[in-house]
């Protein structure tokens, strides 16, 4: 197979022009980009094994998405006010040279940050090159730290020495570090306290997660989420709290601090408190489908028009009129329209879309 060259020279860098609204007039300032469907790991909130030892089938390599593709698209979009990116998966470590993918969007006008998603397995191994490469953060997903408890919520074993060994590499060099903590009841709801405890009083930020409805192979229910105020009220029954709030309106987490100093810590809570309206972020799936939504069912498929010879500008407009048109307000209606939610249609799995 012939090496994925970047080629930035070659791809319009422009300034920023005016900024894409939806219907809502919500802009498009986040784009979260699959680079993988494969992931090394099979985590039962995710990408749960399947019976009988059944396989995934995974996206052929020609069907992804190439780092020119996608760096074009980048391009395009930061024309239209795009300005963070997050790379994810699957596992995104897995892709080839992705160093190379970080460097070719960091040389775009207009994109002001790169961060990554991973689960930490191989991040020691990459972490120099990424760094070098322009990465400005990372979250490490985690959601255990008792070796047992975390093999079976990743459905493989994990070596757990060698997570907290590219957790340290990336603290060293400097970069954002923080770690998602899914919370399901049943699961790792007893076990949280831990996971903060590990990481009070470092520069490390945990985010604990509410169990989300994403896709339909996780077998979500709602009685296995824990509201993020039970969480906190437990925490605060050991280490009082300080709000903090979002930085930015559309950011996922509301920050808090432990009155002592000892840091900072995060909570999504996309089922109990729903932030659709401040919503900014899109999703570029591995084989070049756009989501507008984490909670979607469909999506524009923008691989082919441009493996067909779509031009920039047409590009632009392509993508333009799908954000225009961009109702998405999943979260909530599920708060509304009680029932509804999982059960009405057939939503993207999370591995697929990179969460």
């Amino acid at each position: 197979m012939v090496k994925d060259h970047i080629l930035s020279q070659d791809i319009g860098i422009v300034s920023a022009q005016s900024e894409l609204r939806d219907h809502y007039q919500r802009p498009l300032t986040d784009l979260r980009i699959s680079v993988t469907d494969r992931c090394n790991l099979r985590c039962t909130y995710c990408m749960p094994k399947k019976p009988n030892g059944e396989r995934y089938n995974f996206l052929p390599k020609e069907d992804l998405l190439s780092f020119n593709e996608i760096t074009r698209v980048v391009n395009v979009l930061a024309q239209k006010g795009l300005q963070k990116i997050r790379i994810t998966g699957g596992e995104p470590l897995l892709r080839k040279d992705l160093d190379q993918l970080i460097a070719s969007i960091k040389s775009i006008d207009g994109i002001k940050e790169v961060a990554l998603t991973t689960n930490g397995v191989f991040l020691s191994e990459q972490i120099d090159a990424l760094v070098d490469a322009g990465l400005d953060r990372v979250t490490l997903s985690l959601d255990a730290i008792d070796q047992d408890l975390l093999n079976r919520i990743s459905g493989r074993t994990v070596d757990l020495e060698k997570v907290y060994a590219g957790l340290d590499a990336t603290l060293q060099k400097d970069l954002k570090l923080k770690v998602n903590t899914v919370i399901q009841r049943g699961v790792n709801d007893d076990h949280f306290m831990h996971v903060l405890q590990r990481f009070r009083g470092t520069a490390v930020e945990v985010r604990l997660i509410e169990f989300m409805d994403v896709g339909g192979l996780n077998q979500w229910q709602l009685d296995k989420v824990v509201p993020s105020r039970e969480l906190i009220q437990k925490i605060e029954q050991k280490w009082p709290l300080e709000m903090l709030g979002r930085q930015q309106s559309s950011d996922v987490a509301n920050r808090y601090r432990y009155a002592d100093g000892q840091g900072t810590l995060g909570f999504i809570s996309s089922i109990s408190q729903p932030f659709c309206g401040h919503c900014s972020r899109a999703r570029l799936s591995s084989e070049g489908i756009l989501y507008t939504c984490l909670f979607a069912n469909t999506g524009l498929l923008i691989r082919d028009k441009l493996r067909d010879g779509l031009s920039d500008d047409e590009l632009q407009e392509l993508l333009t009129q799908h954000w225009q048109q961009r109702r998405d307000r999943y979260s909530e209606e599920r708060m509304t329209k009680p029932g509804r939610a999982h059960a009405e249609s057939e939503k993207i799995e999370m591995f697929y879309i990179g969460g």
